[in-house]
């Protein structure tokens, strides 16, 4: 993991990482405690009948002021890994707590029906020279990551990791790690500050042999809410977790972010203002995606804009949505350490019917790549009521691509520049099966823009990369302009629908 993965959200949040599992779980903090798969529920629901206790931070002298290096240097035995000596498809290492990972997570395994602690062991990690001595007891950890042989029959890779408040990211094959989801957002980008529940407790069932999926349990909590949460994992060319929550929020939610995303983009082909780079591009993801309740397909690249950005798309029961890295070729990054073409693409599939609601984008603006910038997730319409029970099943798709729900030519490069004095530029590259060997006289682009004048509309094939482009300009005004443009033959859409928001 690089500095910016580790120290990912740490920022904004050393008082409520993680915490130790007090009284929900004092009673399973034994070995051959009986478990089944409604008992994390329950201690959910139990949970968020009682008062909120706040997380203790409390950790030996030596490990409560490392620095990131210290950290960095604390490193899990890999021969020691959970599952290692029974050859299972599927190995468990640990997070030591410490840097700003100071709170302690209970983590058990689950086998027969049974739930055994596992317990901390100092010779299970080696320590750099510059770590300091600490006196070690049982310290439990600050999460763990997940091994498996998606890349190499017989070579186990990492595919996911849990590390920090409610974070979670993953991989699938050939792919190295990029943005990352959340169990559960409070609060995000409002003023009185976001609140971060966290994972406080997980219980990893052990796999059988040849299993190609492997179950988690994590019980959640928060000032204002309490959480259960079900995660069965396939690692493979596509990685995909199915997700069961059921949430018991303590007070009522109104600004809950459901499926939550976070990612970073600093800057690509269609925003590069004040950057001085030898990249083309950084970034983690270059768009959200949403395949919404109507049936449209909706594409609306990312922005690192001067101030914050809220984009809000209404919608009744979404079929899907995503933060997506689709741009893949080197060449458009040019960076041989950080591998942006290599980062997957997250799609968020929900099963069953979600209601009213609508998908919400931040775009916060940032000088550097290390941190991420841009959040999405599903807001429902009305309040999670205090005392409510609220049941959510999903899935995720980690990999290069989302599931394709139709045949329709997709965007895939935004670019934008001056033209002439107070015009724009756009220049929207496609792509698309759909577009090949089609009469190009027989396709037009539709552009509309709400405070702005659209001229000089162009679509062409582009022989260089076998698709098609869009171009057109745009009459700049100060206030931001809402666009619009997609392709079409007979009326009848080729592509997806392309959104944007140009602000200057």
């Amino acid at each position: 993991m690089n500095r910016r993965q580790l120290l990912h959200g740490s920022a904004v949040l050393p008082a409520l990482m993680l915490s130790p599992w007090r009284n929900a779980a004092a009673a399973a903090d034994t070995l051959d405690t009986p478990f089944n798969p409604s008992m994390v529920r329950e201690l959910a629901r139990n949970l968020a009948s009682k008062s909120f206790e706040a997380p203790d931070e409390t950790l030996p002298a030596g490990l409560k002021d490392l620095t990131y290096d210290q950290y960095r240097s604390i490193r899990f035995s890999p021969e020691r890994a959970l599952w290692r000596d029974a050859k299972l498809p599927f190995e468990v290492q640990f997070f030591h707590r410490g840097f700003f990972y100071r709170n302690k997570v209970t983590i058990f395994e689950v086998a027969d029906g049974k739930a055994n602690a596992i317990r901390y062991n100092k010779d299970n990690f080696s320590f750099g020279p510059n770590v300091p001595a600490f006196t070690d007891g049982d310290l439990g950890f600050a999460g763990f990551r997940i091994h498996a042989p998606i890349n190499k029959p017989d070579y186990q890779d990492e595919v996911c990791v849990f590390l920090g408040a409610s974070y979670f990211r993953a991989v699938a094959a050939g792919e190295t790690y990029g943005l990352s989801a959340r169990g559960l957002s409070i609060d995000t980008g409002e003023a009185k500050g976001e609140e971060f529940p966290f994972f406080k407790a997980f219980w990893l069932e052990r796999p059988v042999p040849n299993a190609t999926a492997l179950v988690i349990h994590a019980l959640l909590d928060s000032k204002s809410c309490a959480a259960s949460y079900r995660f069965t994992i396939r690692p493979g060319k596509t990685t995909v977790f199915d997700v069961e929550a059921s949430l018991y929020p303590r007070a009522d939610l109104e600004h809950a972010g459901l499926a939550p995303m976070t990612s970073m983009f600093f800057f690509g082909p269609n925003d590069r203002n004040d950057v001085d780079d030898f990249r083309p591009s950084v970034h983690d993801s270059d768009g959200l995606a949403i395949y919404n309740g109507k049936g449209e397909s909706l594409w609306r690249p990312l922005s690192n804009p001067r101030d914050l950005q809220i984009s809000t798309f209404q919608d009744v029961n979404p079929h899907g949505f995503g933060l997506m890295q689709r741009e893949k070729n080197f060449f458009a990054y040019q960076d041989i350490e950080s591998r942006f073409e290599m980062r997957p693409s997250l799609w968020v599939e929900p099963i069953g019917d979600w209601g009213e609601g609508a998908v919400i984008l931040f775009e916060i603006p940032t000088k550097e790549e290390i941190h991420d910038n841009i959040a999405a997730f599903w807001r429902p319409k009305a309040p999670l009521k205090a005392k409510s029970e609220t049941n959510l099943t999903y899935r995720l798709h980690w990999g290069p691509d989302a599931p394709k729900p139709h045949s329709l030519a997709r965007f895939t490069r935004t670019g934008i520049g001056a033209r002439g004095e107070g015009g724009k530029l756009f220049v929207l590259d496609l792509f698309g099966d759909n577009l090949k060997g089609i009469d190009p006289d027989s396709v037009k682009g539709i552009v509309t823009a709400d405070k702005s004048e659209i001229t000089n509309i162009v679509t062409q094939p582009n022989p260089n990369t076998g698709g098609w482009r869009l171009s057109f300009q745009c009459a700049v005004k100060k206030e931001p302009i809402e666009l619009r443009a997609h392709l079409a033959r007979d009326d009848k859409p080729l592509s997806e629908i392309w959104v944007y928001r140009w602000a200057p």
